[in-house]
Order: structure tokens, then sequence, then C-alpha cells
């Protein structure tokens, strides 16, 4: 290794470690903290904490109704995902098998739809689900599902499109239909996308704070409704907050860890094929 790659090397390896640390950082600031007393945080944020409490946790739990709001975000991730990935799979199936002008136009109007945001149709769609009277948990999963499914499908669209057609006719030689050839052939192969779309839906739906507030009664909050009761007009509990949202994000954490190498392996399938 010649002087200059190795200059370029250790360069490189800095950058690295300093990216890094940038992005654990606010990880350190919330887990740190959410061991400290209110009056220890404002003291002093970035050092660790003197005395660790641990009744932070145990408080946090209590005034979040953790159990309740966990299995309120379970329900609404999981049943919205499975919807997101069956529809999404089967659409991206359908559009890529069947080579045309109108498919052609289809797949970009979902592509185009992801750059629509949110905000922008907020108010025509929280009427017209008031009108029907979907304004619940049902009516939340149907709309994940319509923002949820571009992103997803895009992704599934470039995955079957390396997948050889000749998978297909082969199948329907030995009398398959197309229902099994999908369920039974492609998807399987397309196990790393399924991860891909699991993860990154996931995050964004076990996080997602401004739809359910809209949709949701108390009752039915998710984690996310539930920590704004720790910030009040007059007062905000951050001791309390950070040891909820470190509770919070541990379910996610798990499961990224363990779905790392699909994801990493789908966003590419999914992206340059």
């Amino acid at each position: 290794m010649t002087a200059k790659k190795r200059r370029i090397k250790v360069a490189l390896t800095i950058g690295g470690v300093i990216i890094a640390l940038i992005w654990l950082s606010p990880f350190y600031l919330m887990i740190v903290n959410a061991f400290k007393s209110k009056y220890d945080i404002f003291a002093n944020v970035l050092s660790l904490p003197e005395a660790w409490v641990f009744d932070n946790f145990k408080q946090a739990f209590i005034d979040l109704d953790f159990i309740n709001a966990l299995a309120n975000s379970a329900f609404v991730s999981i049943f919205s995902i499975l919807l997101i990935i069956i529809f999404s799979s089967m659409a991206a199936y359908a559009l890529a098998r069947n080579k045309s002008k109108i498919s052609g136009a289809i797949f970009l109007v979902f592509v185009a739809a992801m750059l629509i945001p949110f905000q922008s149709v907020m108010i025509p769609l929280i009427s017209i689900f008031g009108k029907m009277n979907l304004l619940n948990t049902y009516g939340l999963l149907f709309m994940y599902l319509g923002f949820g499914s571009s992103l997803s499908l895009f992704l599934y669209h470039g995955a079957i499109k390396g997948i050889p057609t000749s998978l297909d006719e082969a199948a329907m030689i030995d009398g398959a239909s197309r229902w099994k050839i999908f369920w039974r052939i492609i998807f399987p192969m397309l196990k790393p996308i399924t991860v891909t779309v699991l993860i990154l839906n996931v995050i964004w739906i076990w996080n997602d704070y401004l739809l359910p507030s809209l949709v949701l009664s108390q009752e039915y909050a998710t984690i996310p409704l539930r920590m704004f009761f720790f910030f009040g007009q007059y007062t905000r509990q951050w001791h309390l907050a950070l040891a909820g949202l470190t509770l919070a994000i541990i379910p996610v954490i798990t499961l990224y860890f363990f779905a790392q190498k699909h994801i990493i392996k789908g966003v590419a399938e999914g992206a340059v094929k």
C-alpha cells in the first residue's frame, strides 16, 4: 500500500468515526438523560448521571399506560404493514408482468405519489373519512396503506423485474394459476425486499404522530401520542419523556438489528434491478 493510499484510508476512517459519533449523539443524549433527575438534566445535559435514577422508567411506564399504548402501536403497525406488503407486492407483480403503456403510466403515478407531502392532502382526507365515519383505527390502517404503498410498490417492482418470466411460463405449463405462481414462486423470492418494506414502514408508522393525532381517540392512542402527556403548557418533564422514548424505541431497534442484512440487500435489489 502506497503512502497516498494509506493517507486516504486514514482520512476515510477518521471521517467515518466522526459521522458515526454525530449519528449516535442523539441516542447518547436520550439514554444518558433518561437516568437523570429533572434538575440534573438542566444542570448538565452532556454529562453522565451523578446518581442513576431508575425510577424514571417506572414512572414513565405508569404515566404512559405503556402496555395499552404498546398494544395500540403494535396493532396499528402490524396490520398496516401486512396490508402494505400484500397489496403493494401483488400490484407490483401485475404491473411488472403486464408490460404496456397503461401499466407503465400507472407505475409512474405511484412513483410520483411519493413526492406528494401528507400535509397537502391532510384536510380533505380527514374531512372525507369523517363523513364516512372512518376516523378510527380501521380508517388509520387504510390511510397507512395509501401512503405506504408507493415506495413499497417501487421496491417490489424493481425486484420482480429481475426475476425471469421463464419461471412463470414453466409454472403455467404445469397448470399453476397466476395466484399460485405469485404466492408459491415469486413472493418467496422477494424476502429481502419484504424485510426492507417491513423495516422502513415499521420505523415510519411506529413513530408517526401527526396522522394518529388526527384520527385516534385517547383510548386508542399510540405511544407517540401518549408521549405528549409529559409536555404541558407550563412544564416539560424531560426526564420522564426521555425514559419513555427509550422504552418506545426498544422494539424497533431490536427488529432492525435482526433484519439489517436483509434491508441493505433489499434496497439494492429494489433500486438497481
